[in-house]
């Protein structure tokens, strides 16, 4: 699991996803067991080994309230995942959401929403599945007609909406262009344009946009690679 806090990635992972060798790549590593009230520091890259429920809970309230500037990322190795997931998200208000990433031959589609690029994305309707959500919203964002192939990842972001602190979970689906010949921006959602880019030039383009959604471009492109091995 990955949540975004303004643009600064927090991932709860468990012990058999993380290598010994990957510890180098942090700039701080602290075994929450050998803590013992001593304080421990939030900037750079940082990795808590053996996380519980009530760390994990202090260091999204510090994300979410007033995020160090100089903080890049934070991993939260736990033992019980779905415990310390759960305590997390009592936190907010949780909104669920969908969209993706639609290819057409070899490129894919972006839309230029609020001077930066993303993808078409939004809020399920009551009672409405992820898969159906993620195909009406990128029809009624950009007029795209979308062929859903499968599900990509799911990346969660929070913000504050109507003084309430919200946590909105986004499925995130690999599409094929039926047919763009209605394409045109949905105004009303402050997309300003839209714009079919080759593949090879989307990573030149996302330096203008959110960790989330280079996030989800980077999980397409895994999924690109793996598409051959699946074929054989």
């Amino acid at each position: 699991m990955v949540i975004f806090f303004a643009d600064r990635p927090l991932t709860i992972c468990s012990h058999g996803e993380i290598g010994a060798g990957n510890m180098m790549f942090f700039d701080h590593v602290y075994d929450v067991r050998l803590l013992n009230n001593k304080k421990w520091e939030l900037s750079g890259h940082v990795l808590f080994l053996n996380t519980n429920p009530k760390l994990a809970v202090e260091v999204v309230r510090i994300l979410r309230d007033n995020p160090p500037q100089d903080l890049l990322s934070v991993k939260l190795v736990v033992n019980d995942k779905k415990t310390v997931v759960n305590a997390i998200r009592k936190e907010f208000k949780v909104i669920k959401a969908a969209g993706g990433i639609v290819m057409n031959k070899d490129k894919c589609l972006l839309i230029f929403r609020k001077k930066k690029w993303d993808l078409p994305k939004g809020k399920l309707d009551k009672d409405e599945r992820s898969k159906k959500a993620a195909v009406r919203e990128i029809e009624e964002e950009t007029g795209v007609v979308g062929k859903l192939k499968f599900k990509l990842c799911t990346t969660w972001h929070t913000y504050t909406y109507n003084n309430e602190l919200v946590l909105k979970r986004t499925k995130w689906y690999l599409l094929n262009c039926v047919s763009d010949a209605r394409m045109k921006p949905q105004t009303e959602e402050e997309i300003e344009s839209i714009e079919w880019v080759p593949i090879s030039q989307v990573k030149s383009y996302l330096v203008n946009s959110y960790s989330s959604i280079r996030y989800v471009f980077q999980r397409f492109e895994k999924k690109l690679l793996e598409l051959p091995q699946k074929a054989n």
